[in-house]
């Protein structure tokens, strides 16, 4: 069960680490995006070094880290699967993070973005939280810390930048009904 968890962490980290090479438009690989991918590089590399055995895990117990194993591949199987519903509700390729031209063309708010206004980065969250239960280890639990501090950042700043662009009162009605990494039920119509 442990093995079996941290390979579905490692394979979530692979579907993100495709993303920038296959799907997104390309983009200049800057300095706010080399500060933002820091942990997706370090945090796969230290599950990897817990379950062969080169870092001890933070817990002992053999049962504990079963349970946590166990309770690891629901997050990381909807990380994968968030992401990829999430390709598929975009019609054009959305630009790289980070970049100063990377205001859509039209507010998303159908497939994922019904309810979740950054699905790409909450799938990216579910993956993290998968690994720090698969890989209980202060290097995993930093990068996950790391990532959500570094991705609400990152979402805050592209809404500021969409309120203040041309999609400002959309996008404001859009904010109403859809959370930002968690979905938001109430509110949704249609």
């Amino acid at each position: 069960m442990i093995a079996a968890a941290q390979i579905l962490s490692l394979s979530g980290f692979c579907v993100i680490g495709a993303l920038p090479l296959l799907y997104f438009r390309r983009g200049e690989f800057n300095i706010r995006w080399w500060a933002t991918a820091v942990p997706f590089f370090v945090t796969p590399l230290a599950v990897l070094a817990v379950g062969c055995g080169w870092l001890a895990p933070a817990v002992d117990s053999t049962t504990v880290r079963t349970l946590l194993s166990a309770a690891s591949l629901l997050p990381g199987f909807l990380g994968i699967a968030l992401i990829e519903r999430t390709v598929k509700a975009h019609r054009t390729r959305p630009a790289l993070w980070h970049q100063e031209d990377d205001e859509p063309p039209a507010i998303v708010r159908w497939g994922p973005y019904r309810r979740i206004r950054h699905p790409f980065y909450a799938a990216f969250l579910l993956i993290f939280v998968s690994a720090a239960l698969a890989a209980p280890h202060w290097l995993v639990w930093s990068g996950l810390g790391y990532t959500l501090a570094m991705l609400n950042l990152t979402a805050a700043r592209e809404e500021r930048r969409l309120l203040a662009g041309g999609h400002g009162p959309d996008y404001r009605s859009y904010m109403a009904v859809a959370g930002r990494f968690l979905p938001r039920f109430s509110g949704v119509s249609g």
